[in-house]
């Protein structure tokens, strides 16, 4: 008995292994009771290289939402912009989007 093998099978494992390569991670910053606005503002403006209206509607998302995910990308490079971050005094975390 021959047996023949599915493309579409081939193509679906071929895919599974491209995303668990390529997993999107998140930089997440998290609301407080201690930094002001313009601070987190500032923040993401200067380590995530937001535009002001950018940083702005973050912080907002932050203050009534409790968290935010300010920007998205490599594992290595949201590490470094989170250690900045926390440097400062925010609370921020790298997680799997």
């Amino acid at each position: 008995m021959e047996i023949f093998e599915n493309p579409e099978i081939q193509v679906l494992q071929e895919v599974e292994e491209l995303e668990k390569e390529t997993k999107i991670w998140a930089l997440i910053v998290f609301n407080d009771e201690v930094n002001t606005f313009d601070h987190v503002i500032n923040t993401l403006m200067e380590v995530c290289k937001h535009k002001s209206h950018q940083a702005e509607q973050c912080a907002m998302i932050i203050h009534f939402k409790g968290k935010c995910a300010v920007n998205s990308g490599e594992y290595d490079e949201l590490v470094k912009q989170r250690n900045e971050i926390c440097r400062r005094g925010i609370s921020a975390e790298v997680e799997i989007k």
